[in-house]
């Protein structure tokens, strides 16, 4: 039985009392909605009424400077930080954006039944949920944690999705400070949690991979008692990470972990291999390309094998799993092959990504954006970048684009396949090369994968290319 993850039915609707119980707040004036709240929203162009409006404030902007607003669109009730002027219901909250993660606790705590896997790494994040989701909702309704909703918004706003008939939730956790995890972990309440790698990912907030290990190990603070923490055999951090844990109950994975591949086979858009488990061995047909995503099929396998699922459905689900958008979607176009990663990159993912290519037919072109978040390190680790993708057997063409550019082509000139690599500074700039290249190489066939950080757009520019062929 294959279990939609999106419910028709409704959400539990909230009373005035819950709200003001949730989030400890006051009802400003003692006016307090009668009617019961059907959603807890935060975009004001969204707000109807039956809704509850919560007022956030950032650096840049204030909600509560929308308030006048959403009750002119029918929204009798608003959480605020500070009384406002407007013929509205105003909860007054000590904060806001507190109040939202209290209101998220507090409808988890109200769905005792539901079990609960919390997971962060550098990269493989989102493909690990993906493919725990699509283990777990063919066996039970799943909440399972939806685009980039992975920081301290975007998991309360999750949780206030949760239904009574939700039997499990996949929640992603990702980490910009230091006390981000904490803090998310706490309100998830998860039986099960663990990394599934510590790489190069958000190195300038952090300062280096350590501050990177010690945010992320956050997720093991706040797992049941007779939960399990989930733990990389293979990563590099793994004593540190091992010191984090504190549940007596361990399960890893990974070569040398309890969970594990042998038998490995590469396809070009799929992989096989046998995975060993404490639970006996299985053999997986994996609709995923890359030994990194192996790996993280044998991660999402031991997050489920620790919620107590058999054997036979984790392998069914991983057989049956599918990509998030923009993350290694192969797209044949007339005689050349698409494949767009372009939702996001980290050093790790990029070369992961090259490795891909290689396996795929005809001429082989790497499209690169730049990485962001790397900080002070940044020119540093694009150089690196661009001596290993160069390096890669089998890759005939790399296009790197933007800042970074100049950079990545000085690592690839630090080998002897500099030739390989071109380095522009604008989409614009590139696209008259990659269709020369496309020229110059008919009528054989071509495979492109284009890549690069979210702010990058690289899917605009693959879109270009696919227009002009």
């Amino acid at each position: 039985m294959h279990t939609s993850t999106t419910s028709t039915s409704p959400l539990e609707a909230w009373t005035a009392e819950q709200l003001q119980q949730a989030t400890q707040g006051h009802w400003h004036n003692q006016k307090k909605p009668q009617t019961a709240v059907k959603r807890i929203l935060t975009d004001s162009r969204h707000a109807e009424p039956g809704d509850a409006f919560l007022a956030l404030q950032g650096e840049r902007f204030d909600a509560h400077d929308f308030i006048e607003q959403v009750s002119k669109n029918g929204c009798e009730i608003a959480i605020v930080s500070h009384p406002v002027d407007a013929d509205i219901c105003q909860l007054v909250v000590a904060d806001t954006r507190l109040a939202l993660g209290h209101l998220g606790a507090y409808r988890r705590a109200q769905n005792s039944q539901l079990k609960v896997i919390a997971l962060t790494g550098s990269s493989g994040k989102t493909t690990t949920k993906e493919m725990l989701g699509s283990i777990l909702s063919r066996l039970a309704p799943t909440l399972i944690t939806r685009g980039n909703l992975n920081n301290d918004l975007g998991v309360p706003m999750m949780l206030l999705e949760l239904r009574a008939e939700h039997q499990y939730a996949v929640m992603e956790l990702g980490a910009s400070h230091q006390g981000e995890i904490d803090y998310t972990s706490q309100l998830v309440q998860p039986h099960v949690a663990g990394i599934i790698n510590i790489g190069t990912a958000h190195l300038g907030e952090f300062g280096g991979r350590d501050g990177i290990c010690t945010a992320k190990s956050e997720i093991y603070a706040h797992i049941a008692a007779s939960g399990t923490a989930i733990i990389p055999a293979e990563d590099d951090f793994v004593d540190v990470i091992g010191q984090a844990v504190k549940s007596e109950q361990r399960l890893s994975f990974g070569t040398g972990g309890d969970v594990f591949a042998t038998e490995v086979e590469l396809l070009a858009q799929s992989a096989h291999f046998t995975l060993n488990t404490p639970q006996g061995t299985g053999q997986v047909n994996l609709p995923f390309a890359g030994a990194h995503n192996v790996s993280n099929a044998t991660a999402a396998c031991a997050f489920a094998l620790a919620l107590g699922i058999d054997l036979d459905d984790i392998v069914q689900g991983l057989q049956h799993a599918q990509g998030a958008q923009g993350r290694l979607n192969f797209i044949q176009h007339d005689k050349y092959l698409f494949i767009d990663d372009t939702y996001n990159a980290n050093p790790t993912s990029m070369r992961a990504a090259g490795e891909v290519l290689a396996q795929q037919d005809g001429v082989r072109v790497m499209v690169i954006g730049d990485i962001g978040e790397l900080g002070a390190t940044a020119a540093q680790q694009h150089y690196m970048l661009g001596r290993d993708l160069v390096s890669i057997k089998g890759l005939n063409f790399i296009v790197a684009i933007g800042e970074f550019a100049p950079a990545t082509q000085e690592g690839a000139r630090s080998t002897q396949y500099g030739k390989k690599l071109q380095a522009f500074l604008t989409q614009e700039q590139a696209i008259p090369f990659l269709i020369s290249l496309v020229e110059t190489h008919q009528p054989q066939t071509m495979s492109f994968l284009f890549k690069g950080s979210r702010y990058t757009h690289m899917e605009t520019l693959m879109a270009d290319l696919m227009e002009n062929l």
